[in-house]
């Protein structure tokens, strides 16, 4: 087993439960928009950031908060699905926050998951972030089998956007995402590069089925046969839990939190 101890550019914070640690991780994101108004932020979708962006919309909602000089990039897509397919990123991103908000389109640059050529699409993002970067914080959740965004176990810890083979748990999760059963052929992905070069990267877990990864990502070998153990090498990154996911880890590890 392998343990990153305490240190100045990893901080690990254990909330009571999943709300507690959605409102943080809000507040987080609000302080950082407070900061530098127009910042460059990324958002997952799925499951781990839907209080979290509610907790956004309520705040821009009500003027706490001043979206209008953001800039948004997306973070991955499912190849051949668009804002139109219920179940594809863009469209929970776009009903969940973006459309709630009345973000102008031209504040968000996202995956065309429909492009004919999808490396052209990888070269698109990768300039853009590369001329309006980097990403002032970027927000990721992790996958059952350690992956943040689409990088799937075995990625390049170098990689920029790529396009993606799905891992069978991948696919086998995602199809809660679903009203019924859909065969995903791959995914178009932001790379770990891109989260290293992130200037603030945010991992947020929630709930004890993800326990056994949590565990791996903090006490493993750091590799990209678990993708998330990248966290453990950034210059400045947060790993929020909930109490639930964070069920396995030792006092030792609970201990970096502060």
């Amino acid at each position: 087993m392998f343990f990153c101890c305490k240190s100045k550019s990893m901080k690990l914070t254990i909330y009571a439960d999943k709300d507690a640690m959605s409102k943080a991780t809000a507040d987080l994101i609000v302080d950082q928009i407070h900061q530098k108004p127009d910042s460059l932020l990324c958002f997952p979708s799925g499951e781990s950031p839907t209080i979290v962006l509610k907790y956004l919309v309520k705040y821009g909602l009500e003027g706490y908060v001043d979206f209008s000089q953001c800039r948004f990039v997306g973070l991955d897509e499912w190849i051949g699905m668009d804002e139109k397919d219920e179940g594809s990123c863009k469209h929970y991103l776009y009903s969940s926050f973006f459309n709630p908000l009345k973000i102008n389109p031209e504040q968000i640059t996202f995956f065309d998951g429909l492009a004919e050529n999808p490396d052209q699409e990888c070269k698109r993002m990768d300039t853009y972030i590369q001329e309006n970067g980097p990403i002032d914080l970027m927000l990721v959740g992790l996958g059952m089998n350690g992956h943040i965004g689409l990088n799937e176990p075995g990625a390049d810890f170098h990689s920029y956007a790529h396009t993606t083979e799905l891992d069978p748990l991948t696919v086998k999760v995602a199809q809660k995402y679903f009203t019924k059963n859909t065969p995903l052929s791959g995914g178009i992905t932001l790379g770990l590069q891109h989260f290293s070069e992130a200037k603030t990267a945010v991992l947020i877990v929630a709930g004890d089925k993800k326990a056994d990864i949590v565990l791996k990502v903090l006490t493993e070998e750091i590799s990209n046969k678990i993708p998330g153990t990248i966290i453990r090498e950034h210059r400045n990154s947060f790993i929020f839990l909930d109490e639930e996911v964070a069920s396995k880890l030792s006092e030792t590890i609970r201990g970096t939190h502060f």
